[in-house]
């Protein structure tokens, strides 16, 4: 598994975490194992490979990170989304967007644009190109303005 799968599979788990009582941790260990994959492997090929154990801390790190940092993430989305009220973004936009700031402010490693860079063809896949290009505008903001490389 490649990480842009990964980062992927990571920001459906941050999605979900808009709907479920249940920790990171919880949801976690319920949506990483094998069987979970082969149930959901049918509806997006994403899951047709089970990650390994490098690709799991990884997803880990990104999905218990943007839930631990989630108000800090909301908060910045909220600051570059001018005229629009955080309530109206979609969800799947803020997922990806907490998942590339997460990327940008906590995974040094990371390079800044490339967060960004698969952030946008997540949401190609996901989002109205409307949409694409206002989750492009608010990661481009947020990294001019918060991000000294």
């Amino acid at each position: 598994m490649v990480r842009n799968t990964a980062r992927e599979i990571a920001i459906h788990l941050s999605y979900e975490m808009s709907f479920t009582d249940k920790t990171a941790g919880e949801l976690l260990d319920q949506r990483l194992t094998a069987e979970a994959f082969s149930e959901l492997a049918g509806e997006d090929s994403i899951y047709d490979e089970v990650p390994g154990p490098k690709q799991a801390d990884y997803i880990r790190r990104l999905v218990g990170g943007t839930a631990e940092h989630a108000a800090e993430l909301d908060g910045y989305i909220a600051k570059y989304a001018k005229g629009w009220k955080f309530s109206r973004i979609p969800l799947v936009a803020s997922a990806i967007m907490r998942v590339a700031m997460y990327e940008v402010l906590y995974m040094p490693d990371i390079p800044t644009g490339a967060a960004i860079n698969e952030a946008v063809e997540i949401a190609k896949k996901y989002e109205t190109p409307e949409t694409v290009k206002f989750i492009n505008g608010i990661l481009g903001s947020f990294a001019r303005e918060e991000i000294t490389e």
